[in-house]
């Protein structure tokens, strides 16, 4: 951390944050509420998503499922169904088990403690803190990225935030500017790290934290924050077949071990038998956040009633069409091969 000549209050950091956040909060659905599920929710669902593009689907997610009963009562293929088009589908299966554990534990009843919402499969120390604060008035501040990036501004600090001890050292920092209503100080630091202190061209001249800023002072806001540590991602190969005859396919689920858990997926396998129905192949890249997917898949057009039966017979998958996948999730690169497929062959 730079040493500069600071005064130790700076608890009128967090009061000019507020008032500006009185101001300029970005009217948002989950706003409105103090709904410890709706808020559970959509800090899930914006942990990787954009507002702008998760809004529609936590709105559908919570009119289908509209409380923890509801959703704990559901098939976790449905769960999945609703996740559908927000990636990291883990997320989903978590917070239906999570939903699980509150019916189970806490009678239904959103725990309103941290230590026991910090206890929820998938729950992490920034969630527990976000509603705990926004729903409990709970005091503890919400360290995320935006936070990162704001008070490793502010106090032209360069702490690495990929070390492992980043989230206690910001949350020790956090305290010093905390009034004492966190849970709108919390969504004010989302909202000034969302729009202001963006992490490329941050718009430092309406930044309400300008004034206070210290990197801003010595025009090194782009320094910050520091992150040293960077993980390289892997390559990986994977080989589908699309087996189908008349408009029907097969497809199986996946196991919840690796990557694209529980989410449907082709035959990774086909027999001597079927080799000689492959009509093309089809390559595709796709990017996860640690790997990168070199896809391979077959197009096995069988035209044997016979050699389909037997396939069938021999091996555990479940026989779709295309109208009827729309009701399961596949992996995006999945979804667009059926609808290429859907329109080829002018199936619907």
């Amino acid at each position: 951390m730079e040493q500069h000549n600071i005064t130790s209050d700076f608890l009128h950091i967090g009061t000019q944050l507020l008032k500006w956040y009185d101001k300029n909060a970005r009217d948002l659905p989950f706003r409105n509420t103090k709904d410890p599920y709706k808020i559970w929710i959509c800090e899930i669902v914006f942990q990787q998503t954009r507002i702008a593009q998760g809004l529609n689907h936590y709105n559908n997610f919570i009119k289908r499922f509209p409380d923890v009963k509801t959703l704990a009562n559901a098939d976790e293929d449905e769960v999945l169904l609703y996740w559908k088009g927000l990636g990291y589908y883990s997320r989903a299966i978590n917070i239906h088990k999570a939903s699980k554990q509150i019916v189970d534990n806490y009678n239904g009843e959103f725990p309103s403690d941290y230590e026991e919402i910090l206890k929820l499969k998938g729950v992490g120390k920034y969630t527990a803190a976000a509603v705990s604060s926004i729903c409990f008035n709970g005091k503890m501040p919400a360290v995320d990225g935006n936070f990162y990036r704001v008070l490793s501004r502010v106090f032209a600090d360069d702490f690495d935030i990929s070390n492992s001890r980043a989230f206690n050292y910001f949350s020790e920092l956090a305290h010093l500017i905390m009034p004492e209503n966190v849970g709108d100080f919390n969504q004010a630091m989302m909202d000034l790290g969302s729009e202001i202190c963006k992490p490329r061209n941050p718009i430092c001249g309406e930044c309400p934290l300008n004034k206070d800023c210290l990197a801003f002072s010595l025009h090194k806001v782009s320094e910050y924050p520091v992150k040293s540590k960077k993980v390289k991602a892997t390559d990986l190969e994977l080989k589908y077949y699309f087996v189908h005859r008349n408009g029907e396919f097969l497809i199986q689920q996946r196991k919840d071990d690796f990557i694209w858990k529980k989410l449907f997926e082709f035959p990774l396998e086909v027999s001597d038998q079927l080799i000689p129905f492959i009509k093309s192949v089809k390559n595709i890249q796709h990017k996860l956040t640690h790997k990168n997917l070199s896809i391979e898949i077959f197009n096995v057009e069988v035209d044997s009633e016979e050699v389909w039966k037997t396939f069938i017979d021999k091996n555990d998958y479940i026989i779709t069409n295309v109208e009827n996948s729309h009701d399961k999730s596949f992996p995006k690169p999945l979804e667009n091969y059926i609808q290429n497929y859907q329109t080829a062959y002018r199936i619907l």
